[in-house]
């Protein structure tokens, strides 16, 4: 019987959060003028709303690449709690302002429950590795 893998829980996480992030972001590069129609008034900046979702399909990315072995990647989760409280401190800040639609807050809420979860994974997650004599 092998021994249990101490970073399951973090590659689980990180795995889950990479796959739900590129299903909600990548269709939203052919979504623009719907979003306009819906939530007037249109996007008159596109260049802030693609590179915004560039960015964050980008991050999906890095998820997926710590979730494919926490513990050498246990140094950069920190780093992520900053990408989930960038965009759910954000919203929140600006819910409390009256600023923002329910929908918006509702996914800045899932974006700090993440942040959470990465918080979890990172304590759960050895700081060290098992490594070979090999150089």
């Amino acid at each position: 019987m092998s021994a249990p893998d101490p970073a399951r829980a973090a590659r689980w996480i990180y795995r889950a959060a990479g796959i739900y992030g590129l299903i909600v972001m990548l269709p939203q590069y052919f979504l623009e003028g719907r979003i306009g129609r819906d939530t007037p008034p249109a996007i008159t900046h596109p260049e802030y709303f693609y590179g915004f979702i560039g960015i964050t399909v980008v991050w999906q990315l890095a998820f997926l690449v710590i979730a494919s072995d926490p513990a050498r990647y246990r140094p950069m989760m920190p780093v992520t709690w900053l990408e989930k409280l960038a965009f759910g401190g954000a919203v929140m800040a600006l819910a409390m302002a009256g600023r923002v639609n329910a929908t918006t807050t509702f996914f800045a809420g899932l974006d700090l429950s993440l942040g959470v979860l990465f918080v979890i994974a990172w304590l759960r997650t050895p700081a060290t590795r098992e490594t070979s004599d090999v150089p």
